[in-house]
């Protein structure tokens, strides 16, 4: 099967599968995302001894992972090749790499099903309480961190549109730059966070003072509390957003207004936009 690029989200796929084989003790875990219409595509797996599973396409409806996209409910199979429950296109692969019990939870974003996730034995044995829930639980997790990228996604969409000398798109612009910032620190994928993190900059670099900003040098965390305080964040606001406590967002912003060489939270912001670090 040929190479596909890496899909978006893989990160936060590879580390609900180590979640999922650290808190169910299931030695094999595997999974992936929605990629077409009626299909998914295994990508990451963890514990594996063979690839015979890597890239296979897995349609709504087939076999295990196939029945829980289709319905959206978890399935579990005691003896996958054996199972009248399922069906048995990819009977080869599940073969090849030696599994016999097996589940599949689905991955469920506003009512739609954006991947499956699997743990598996190499034995014949019920599978009980812990690994479902376990699995639910790692399934949960992905679910709230596709959540964010798709929120990451809306806003990069508005960053990418050609800034406007309309005042209001100018709010939607700089409103757009304080929750890209914040949001690029819970992002997983590292592709996905650095294009956030460069359409910060070029958000910050349209204000028209990008000359200035090599006078200037914030930390990311000094240019991220300022981002908020722009958008009329109090200290407590901007430490729930950033998962900071309220004295450190303040350590920040007395760092911020000294380097700036200003007095007050407002100077700061309007020091920082001239600088090029906030639109």
């Amino acid at each position: 099967m040929p190479n596909e690029p890496e899909q978006s989200g893989s990160a936060d796929v590879r580390a609900a599968l180590l979640r999922l084989r650290r808190a169910s003790g299931l030695p094999v875990a595997f999974g992936g995302l929605v990629t077409g219409t009626g299909r998914f595509r295994i990508t990451e797996l963890t514990g594996a001894a063979t690839t015979a599973l890597r890239g296979l396409s897995i349609h709504s409806g087939n076999g295990l992972g196939g029945k829980t996209a289709a319905r959206s409910r978890p399935f579990a199979v005691t003896d996958y090749h054996s199972s009248a429950v399922i069906s048995h296109e990819y009977d080869g692969a599940v073969g090849a790499e030696g599994l016999k019990s097996v589940l599949a939870v689905p991955v469920v974003v506003r009512r739609r099903v954006r991947g499956v996730l699997y743990g598996a034995l190499r034995q014949p044995l019920q599978l009980g309480d812990r690994p479902l829930s376990a699995a639910l639980e790692a399934a949960r997790e992905l679910e709230q961190a596709l959540v964010v990228q798709d929120e990451a996604e809306r806003l990069l969409s508005v960053a990418r549109q050609p800034t406007a000398a309309d005042p209001v798109m100018w709010e939607e612009v700089r409103e757009a730059h304080s929750a890209l910032r914040t949001l690029a620190q819970r992002v997983g994928d590292p592709l996905l966070r650095q294009e956030m993190l460069a359409a910060c900059g070029r958000l910050a670099a349209a204000s028209g003072g990008h000359r200035e900003a090599r006078a200037v040098a914030l930390s990311p965390r000094e240019v991220d509390v300022l981002s908020c305080v722009a958008s009329g964040a109090t200290n407590v606001a901007v430490a729930e957003r950033l998962g900071l406590r309220p004295e450190t967002v303040k350590g920040y912003l007395r760092s911020a207004m000294r380097k700036l060489g200003v007095r007050t939270r407002l100077q700061a912001v309007v020091a920082a936009r001239r600088a090029g670090l906030l639109p």
